[in-house]
């Protein structure tokens, strides 16, 4: 009997010391560190304030079961209150030995909040009352609120917990399992914003990036009031204006067929939907007078791209791609300011021709611009455009060149006037070939000798040089069945045309009556009596043979050249291909996350030689004016946001757009 009442009157003790251990050495821990830096963070979590040391902890239980053990022990059956004053006391002890002066308001922060913890556990009364009656905003120093420890080992002395979540929710746990963190600084009031919707968690804003507008910014470079190679102002006079855009928009067939090559971007950004609003928005903003377009998907022409070009104000015309190819080319102009002449839609497929057994197409437009009103009696010479994209394959530069040559000779035939001069050219599309390649070369420059080269080598996209088998160009490059000549013209457009052709009347066709060829029965004629059974009289003078009074002139011979080709379109590009300012290459594309230029913009030009250096072929404008340009990216640039597509740029290449300005003249 007596040892269970010892038994039962040790038992609130051991409770009680157990319970005072913790709180003091929780208490202790934050008050020693209080004045220390900010808590360590660690991976996700806000670490509590790292308390003492063993050593240290061992001597403050030393101490505290020396001066309070005994008065532990013959107070224990004295109730809650006793228990109150005891870790009043006992703690305010323990305070007082920390020898840290600058520490004392938070050592009495804790004690009391310590007291009125176990107050509240044997009173039953909520936490959150017993929190809230001790202003938070009277602490000196750091505020700490009560949050509750994670059981986890690897979360040990964490605190997570919002202020928030902690004032809404009711605890049930031991206070012994109770630890302090310091809590976050209040927001000033004008700086906290209002989340309207409950139950949803706010997400914090992700860190600040640059716009894509801003890192994709392309300029406008003005050259209208530059002089031109004579020195002379391209404004002078009175001029028609016009922009002109070439854009490869990305089928969105082929973008599924090679989806390995868009694997970087987000497949948002590769839907159709999204595609078409962005490139409608860039096609507003621009506004061409003129657009090409390349890689237009047949479906989403009819569909949508042309009912939306139409209510732009565009007319277009579209070519499909031959054999089973769904997508082709598309040409765009405003009626407002041209008028169609003629369209003229080119297919590089030859049946039969292993040279030109490719889907590719172009198309000719030839446009006559239409003068204001106000300028009164002038004319503008028309327009030719030309759009086309070239077969891909890096390997078969002997295809490139002959589809180019079929595009040259329909431009030769739509843009030739009257006096066997060309009007004004604008060429445009998907070359697929680099900058100073052969075939780049050859449009700009009007010759290229082929023979014996490699045909990797007509584009520069890629390097073969290390493969054993090469194929290489011979001559002729194509047949003469083609019907076209090595200086890229139709065989029927070469003829010279007869300045006094003769006239064939009634009169001189009867003179070929009684020749002697009409007067040869022919072979197989059925015997008619009375019609072809008697040979015809010639009458008295008439002449044997009848010669016409010049001889009849001969067909013109066009000799094949040996191994080169050539044109007379004097074509020159409207860029550069370099950012002086960058110190870098122009980039229309991004293939695999190689920037290059395949893209192009050529119009007639002019030639002139330099006078300094004769070997080097300048162009000045003639009719046809370059006024300005778009500014292209450099690789870097486009690496920066994320390559080709992007959410800016909903297409795998850039658009090129050009202003030019057209000489008008009085009749």
């Amino acid at each position: 009997m007596i040892a269970s009442c010892l038994y039962y009157l040790l038992l609130p003790a051991a409770r009680l010391f157990r319970f005072l251990s913790d709180a003091f050495f929780t208490c202790r821990k934050n008050a020693l560190l209080a004045k220390s830096s900010s808590p360590q963070v660690e991976g996700n979590f806000a670490m509590a304030p790292r308390g003492p040391d063993q050593e240290e902890c061992e001597g403050l239980l030393q101490q505290w079961r020396e001066e309070g053990w005994n008065q532990t022990l013959s107070t224990a059956s004295e109730g809650p209150l006793a228990d109150k004053g005891l870790a009043e006391s006992s703690l305010a002890l323990l305070m007082d030995n920390s020898g840290e002066q600058d520490a004392a308001s938070e050592d009495k922060w804790s004690s009391r909040q310590l007291s009125d913890l176990r107050a509240a556990e044997n009173l039953d009364q909520p936490f959150p009352e017993v929190l809230g009656e001790e202003p938070l905003a009277e602490v000196e120093g750091p505020l700490w609120a009560a949050v509750p420890v994670q059981t986890g080992p690897q979360y040990a002395d964490c605190a997570v917990l919002p202020m928030g979540a902690m004032a809404a929710e009711q605890w049930e746990e031991d206070p012994a399992m109770v630890a302090w963190s310091i809590a976050p600084e209040p927001m000033p009031q004008e700086e906290t914003s209002m989340w309207p919707f409950e139950g949803l968690e706010q997400l914090q804003p992700p860190p600040m990036e640059i716009p894509y507008h801003e890192i994709l910014w392309r300029e406008w470079e003005d050259f209208s009031t530059q002089p031109d190679a004579q020195g002379l102002e391209a404004g002078d006079g009175p001029q028609f204006q016009f922009t002109l855009m070439s854009y490869n928009i990305l089928a969105q067939d082929l973008m599924q067929q090679s989806s390995e090559l868009y694997l970087h971007c987000h497949p948002d950004i590769l839907n159709w939907n999204y595609r078409f609003a962005n490139l409608m928005q860039e096609f507003q903003h621009w506004d061409p007078d003129i657009l090409c377009l390349q890689e237009v998907q047949e479906d989403h022409y009819w569909e949508q791209l042309e009912p939306s070009l139409r209510m732009m104000g565009f007319t277009c015309f579209y070519k499909r791609r031959t054999g089973c190819k769904t997508d082709g080319c598309a040409v765009c102009y405003k009626p407002t300011r041209f008028r169609l002449l003629c369209a003229s839609p080119v297919e590089y497929f030859r049946p039969g021709l292993e040279l030109l057994n490719r889907d590719n197409v172009g198309l000719v437009l030839l446009l006559q611009p239409l003068v204001p009103e106000g300028l009164g009696q002038v004319s503008v010479a028309p327009l030719c455009v030309a759009n086309t994209h070239v077969l891909y394959n890096p390997r078969r530069g002997d295809v490139k060149l002959a589809q180019m040559a079929i595009l040259l000779a329909e431009v030769d035939k739509v843009a030739r006037l009257s006096d066997g001069s060309h009007c004004p050219i604008i060429l445009c599309g998907d070359l697929n070939s680099v900058p100073d390649s052969p075939l780049y070369n050859f449009i700009r420059d009007g010759e290229l000798q082929y023979n014996g080269m490699p045909a990797w080598k007509v584009s520069g996209q890629e390097d073969f040089s290390h493969q054993l088998y090469q194929r290489k160009l011979q001559a002729p490059l194509w047949p003469s069945s083609l019907g076209i000549t090595d200086c890229c013209q139709y065989v029927t457009s070469c003829h010279p045309k007869r300045s006094e052709r003769l006239k064939y009347g009634r009169d001189f066709l009867l003179r070929f009556r009684f020749c002697d060829l009409a007067c040869q029965r022919p072979v197989g004629l059925v015997l008619m009596e009375g019609v072809t059974d008697t040979k015809p009289d010639r009458p008295a003078g008439w002449a044997e043979c009848i010669f016409e009074e010049e001889i009849s002139e001969l067909e013109p011979v066009f000799p094949r050249t040996i191994g080169t080709i050539q044109h007379c379109l004097h074509l020159t590009s409207v860029y550069t291909h370099f950012l002086p300012q960058h110190g870098c290459p122009e980039v229309t594309t991004m293939p695999l996350g190689l920037g290059m230029t395949v893209d192009y913009i050529f119009f007639s030009a002019e030639s002139c030689e330099n006078e300094n250096r004769a070997d080097h072929r300048l162009d000045r404008d003639g009719t046809l004016k370059l006024l300005g340009r778009l500014s292209l990216l450099s690789e870097e640039i486009l690496w920066a946001a994320n390559g080709l597509p992007n959410p800016f740029y909903s297409s795998d290449h850039l658009c090129l757009l050009a202003s030019f300005g057209m000489e008008v003249t009085a009749p």
